[in-house]
């Protein structure tokens, strides 16, 4: 596999962003952006979209924590 040139990035990043709204858009339900999906799948080669994939993962999570903060779970009480 050869690196994408420029353009390609370009159209990389673009169908990401696309779906990233999409997904934004409609609380994160994939069966609403299947269009965008198939788009950013085509237009990017299948190591950046697993990469980008986790990525959003990540960036969701370290929102979550930074508005909610963290909150251990209740381990076993002593009796």
């Amino acid at each position: 596999m050869t690196a994408p040139n420029s353009a390609e990035r370009k159209a990389c990043w673009d169908a990401r962003d696309r779906l990233w709204k999409c997904l934004d858009d409609n609380g994160d339900k994939v069966a609403s952006c299947q269009k965008f999906q198939g788009e950013f799948e085509a237009d990017c080669p299948a190591q950046w979209v697993k990469y980008f994939t986790k990525r959003r993962d990540f960036l969701k999570y370290k929102d979550k924590m930074e508005t909610e903060g963290f909150k251990p779970a209740q381990g076993p009480q002593p009796s």
